[in-house]
């Protein structure tokens, strides 16, 4: 490993955790040694009870293993509980950092926008306690196993080291072959699971059309993949784990007539005792291996999960805070705007340039894909620009701490999301409830009776993804949420798309009423409506600035516009068949 290279994320927060390790592998090495207690007991046995007769020595001895077992056991429990005290504190430390990033990178569709780095920790943290972390814990131990079948014989200890270095290589060729369709059956896991999770939130349309069939077979096809893959490899390590045991058993019988002969020719340290006992410390060395072996598909998970993580984050950096800002007035400059989606190269604003008062409400306005969404997101600092800058009182808001600038920000995006949870929740953020506020905000967009209305009233459950209420009603708690607080700019994004004529009404007024005490407001729509209300016209086409200005004086230019292209139209002569 490169020495100069600097630690990544993940490593420093695991290395944060070395006190736990080395505690760890204390009571790994204590408890580890105990494990010997048997073959010394059947030394004593063999040496003192069997020659002495003295039943009071075999009640002695036999305490004292008893003894020893039970400390052998304590030690053991009182290590899980360190290790599992270790992956509860990598938890707290990564799962805020984790979840930071996921968000980050759905947000800017990154790689890793899933929950798959959630599960990836899990499975970090879960392995910090498995088997096979604490058998690395005993290697130790095998090392003092491996010098005493030494002192009863070289030959016994050399034939250990050769079973060892069997072991390492059925090891490493599990490994190689198992690797490949692990890889694969996790590649299908994840793209199955992926196209479930897409058709689960389109259930509605696979059920009303009939789709259900074909959407079943082909998530079946991705499913089958996993399951071969899965079944390949776990054949492949189900031979080598059996190959593992069957060298561990034929080496402690090897063992075990190795030290008979070496007996019979006078060759063997300690007597006939030892002959058994060069058995057990034989298979004491290998032990390690073997576990590591049986478990090696943990292994391979937890580096799998390590890798993507580590790259995840070194990927997603976390976020800096920035220095801490007065609360806007709502003053917004919006200079040469340049912006592409989040990976992508191809430019969906041009140049878009203009500047608001507080108070002031902007109504953008365009055909489809001429960049109003695109518009909406670099407002609110949601996607970077590429080019240009957008400023709230002089600041970027792309970079303004959102924690921060949240409470000042309202944005409605086009496509409206509620989160489980009570009325009164989703209208405050999720944040402390102000009862008074809530209420003001509900009746500015004129939902207040009808929150009164429903059967707990503000305490009323919306349910998974607001099904309770319905699209008008949900579009209303969210149009709530952005004016929750008054704050000194708001984002609408098609605001009353699914909005009726009462509901159109309220919105208008909602937007006049906040404009008088100093709110900005940019608008974005496809409906007249709102126009009443505002005091500039922004128009876009191909994702430049066609026309901006006040907005009587926007219309009349398009009318003209409008006017002069129909009468260049009737005036132009018909075209002559040929």
């Amino acid at each position: 490993m490169n020495q100069n290279k600097p630690a990544t994320e993940l490593r420093l927060a695991l290395e944060e955790l070395s006190p736990y390790f080395w505690r760890g592998a204390w009571f790994s090495l204590f408890s580890s040694l105990l494990v010997l207690a048997p073959s010394a007991y059947m030394l004593e046995v063999y040496d003192r009870v069997v020659n002495s007769r003295s039943h009071l020595t075999l009640a002695m001895l036999t305490l004292l293993v008893l003894m020893a077992y039970a400390l052998m056991e304590v030690l053991e429990w009182v290590r899980a509980e360190v290790m599992r005290e270790a992956a509860v504190g990598l938890d707290r430390r990564l799962s805020p950092r984790v979840f930071s990033a996921i968000f980050d990178a759905n947000l800017k569709r990154l790689p890793g926008g899933s929950m798959q780095p959630m599960n990836d920790l899990r499975t970090l943290r879960d392995f910090l306690y498995s088997p096979p972390l604490l058998t690395v814990m005993e290697v130790p131990v095998s090392l003092v196993a491996l010098v005493l079948t030494f002192a009863i014989s070289p030959v016994l200890g050399w034939t250990s080291v050769v079973a060892a270095v069997v072991q390492t290589f059925v090891g490493w060729r599990n490994e190689r072959s198992t690797q490949p369709p692990l890889l694969a059956a996790n590649r299908s896991a994840t793209a199955a699971q992926q196209y479930a999770d897409s058709s689960l939130r389109n259930a509605q349309v696979i059920e009303s059309m009939g789709m259900l069939p074909r959407i079943y077979r082909r998530w079946m096809e991705r499913h089958e993949e996993f399951l071969q893959s899965q079944a390949l490899a776990s054949y492949r390590g189900g031979f080598y784990q059996a190959l593992s045991k069957f060298v561990q058993t034929t080496v402690g019988s090897l063992l075990l007539g190795l030290g008979a002969w070496l007996l019979l020719k006078n060759q063997l340290n300690g007597g006939a005792a030892f002959m058994i006992v060069g058995s057990i410390l034989g298979g004491r060395v290998l032990a390690p291996l073997v576990q590591l072996v049986a478990q090696w598909q943990t292994v391979v998970n937890v580096r799998d999960a390590y890798t993507r993580l580590d790259g995840m984050l070194a990927t997603v950096p976390a976020r800096q805070a920035g220095m801490a800002l007065p609360r806007p007035n709502g003053q917004l400059l919006v200079e040469g705007l340049m912006a592409a989606a989040p990976g992508s190269q191809a430019l969906i604003l041009r140049g878009v340039a203009f500047a608001l008062n507080p108070g002031e409400v902007l109504a953008v306005v365009g055909p489809s894909a001429s960049g109003k969404t695109t518009l909406a997101r670099l407002l609110v600092g949601i996607w970077p620009a590429v080019g240009g800058k957008v400023r709230l009182d002089g600041a970027d808001v792309f970079a303004w701490d959102k924690n921060e600038l949240g409470p000042s920000m309202g944005y409605l995006p086009q496509g409206v999301e509620l989160f489980e949870g009570t009325v009164a929740e989703n209208i405050a953020r999720f944040g402390r409830v102000d009862q008074q506020l809530v209420e003001d905000a509900a009746r500015v967009v004129g939902l207040h009776d009808l929150i009164l209305a429903l059967p707990q009233g503000y305490a009323s459950p919306v349910g998974r993804d607001g099904a309770v209420l319905s699209g008008g009603q949900r579009q209303r708690v969210a149009l709530a949420r952005a004016l929750y607080g008054r704050p000194a700019f708001v984002v609408l994004d098609e605001p009353n798309s699914s909005l009726d004529e009462s509901g159109d009404a309220a919105l208008a007024q909602a937007i006049a009423q906040l404009k008088l005490t100093g709110t900005t407001f940019v608008v974005m729509t496809h409906r007249t409506s709102v126009l009443g209300v505002a005091d500039k016209l922004l128009v876009l086409r191909d994702g430049q600035t066609q026309m901006f200005g006040p907005r009587d004086d926007v219309i009349k230019a398009l009318a003209e516009a409008a006017a002069k292209s129909r009468h260049v139209s009737v005036a132009a002569p018909a075209p002559v068949a040929g």
